[in-house]
């Protein structure tokens, strides 16, 4: 049986702790390998490893950075394939979905290819008789990135390939639950040439995180995860005196106006809210069906496309959902589509006894749909992370943007129109930090950012893009002045101004 251990300093490394985890495939519901669970201990080592490694890295010129994020971004294309079963493996996403999953987070390793205009500082001549003002952005020192389960390769590459071309250096703590895809990552970048100790990986669960969070060498720290883990990520860090960003959970909406193309509106659902059997922070989980007639015109469209989704291990070619993550995940999901019918919600779809031979062992779910869901329902108010779509039906388009504006949550949402005015309205008043018009799952491009509202993003940056420079950044301002030799001024205890 395999075993996964920490990757410091350029190489494996067992480290002093003792505790391991278990490593399943969730399509047959059996380990298949063991894991490191790091101590305090293996943190400080992998920390030292980046602390030595950063004044040699930042103070390699930007363009050298950029030509290792070139060769690194040549072999993440290259191993696309192998990197794709690793995720589906352990994951359980189809094949397909876990291509996509490295292709954007390759998206952010081009982006931090053009890292020597990205650090471009500005200057200003003259700004009094004689004195020259710029600014610069200077690496922040060694940063730690805390990541999830449902994107092995994308959100991991969103963090450190942009911190390290920023100068910095960083320890990555990857989900224990399928660690395989995050550690290749980073025997790739080695073999693009980003020197030993730049780029480190400590496997383990909330001890190795403690001690990320409290390590004085550790300047800065991204998370993404839960709300309530990101909201304790958040408090914790910034207390010990780093810059945090830490994404937490989501409940997104999609609108679907009375004029909206039904077909597409419900091909759009199936993709947003079945896609990794649910499993994205992203995922569409309340359908809100605007007007009398558009949640049974919604519906119809809806049910056979759920009763005929290929549900099976993500490795078969014409699969299009897998199982979900673990056992806990399974179980979770069912007695939450329990309480959903407990509470009155109208079950028109229920994914609750699949059961695919071979697989008996599996975790897998069908498609599940809810009709008549209310805000008092858990099954609205949780983020159930499993292939379950609510449809909530709202009488006009202001009770809609109402609805998604008073959740607590405000990650991503999307309305479907063919009117120009109402998609502006929406997207201009709606309090969601990523928006789609037509568009099910807003992911920004690599140059934009990503990041939600509300209790789905704790700090003050988004993710990649210019936010993430500036995340993974220090602006530094010169005011600069060469007096001509030999000329006294005399001093002066005034407040110097540029006049």
């Amino acid at each position: 049986m395999k075993s996964y251990v920490n990757w410091i300093n350029g190489e494996h490394t067992v480290g002093s702790s003792k505790r391991l985890g278990k490593v399943f495939n969730p399509a047959i519901g059996e380990q298949i390998a063991n894991i490191l669970l790091s101590n305090s201990t293996d943190v400080d080592s992998a920390v030292m490893a980046a602390k030595k490694a950063l004044p040699a890295w930042s103070a390699l010129s930007p363009i050298r950075r950029a030509r290792i994020m070139f060769k690194y971004n040549e072999l993440l294309l290259k191993h696309t394939d192998e990197l794709s079963e690793l995720i589906s493996i352990e994951h359980g996403k189809t094949i397909e979905d876990a291509k996509g999953d490295v292709t954007r987070g390759r998206e952010v390793v081009e982006f931090a290819c053009g890292i020597p205009h990205l650090l471009r500082g500005d200057f200003t001549e003259e700004v009094g008789t004689g004195i020259d003002a710029y600014s610069i952005r200077q690496p922040v020192g060694v940063c730690a990135g805390i990541t999830p389960f449902n994107f092995p390769a994308m959100i991991p590459l969103w963090m450190f390939p942009l911190a390290i071309t920023c100068g910095n250096t960083f320890i990555l703590k990857p989900s224990e639950r399928d660690p395989s895809c995050p550690l290749r990552l980073v025997e790739l970048a080695k073999e693009a040439g980003v020197p030993d100790g730049v780029v480190n990986v400590v496997n383990g669960d909330k001890e190795a995180v403690d001690a990320i969070l409290h390590h004085p060498d550790i300047s800065a720290v991204s998370f993404v995860g839960s709300t309530p883990v990101a909201s304790y990520i958040y408090s914790t860090a910034a207390e010990s005196g780093k810059r945090v960003q830490a994404l937490g959970g989501a409940k997104n909406h999609m609108v679907v106006m009375p004029d909206a193309d039904m077909d597409q509106a419900a091909e759009a659902l199936m993709g947003a809210g079945y896609g990794s059997a649910g499993q994205r922070c992203m995922a569409v989980s309340v359908a809100v069906a605007v007007g009398k007639n558009t949640a049974d015109e919604l519906i119809k469209n809806l049910v056979p496309r759920i009763q005929e989704l290929k549900i099976g291990p993500g490795t078969d070619s014409d699969i299009e959902m897998g199982p979900v993550v673990t056992e806990q995940s399974y179980n979770r999901v069912k007695e939450l589509i329990d309480k959903g019918v407990d509470e009155g919600a109208e079950l028109i779809v229920d994914g609750r006894d699949f059961t695919m031979q071979g697989y008996e062992n599996g975790y897998f779910l069908g498609g599940t749909l809810f009709d008549n869901v209310t805000e008092d329902m858990e099954i609205y108010k949780q983020e159930i992370f499993g292939p379950v779509l609510s449809v909530v039906r709202s009488p006009d388009y202001e009770t809609a943007v109402d609805l998604v504006n008073r959740n607590e949550y405000g990650n991503g949402t999307a309305i479907f129109t063919k009117d120009g005015d109402a998609a502006r309205d929406f997207s201009e008043r709606v309090q969601i930090g990523m928006v789609g018009v037509n568009v099910p799952i807003p992911v920004p491009v690599a140059y934009h950012s990503f990041g939600g509202w509300k209790r789905s993003l704790f700090g003050d940056t988004h993710m990649h893009g210019m936010e993430g420079v500036r995340f993974y950044t220090r602006l530094k301002a010169i005011t600069s002045r060469w007096p001509k030799s030999g000329v006294r001024e005399g001093h002066s205890l005034n407040m110097p101004t540029m006049e």
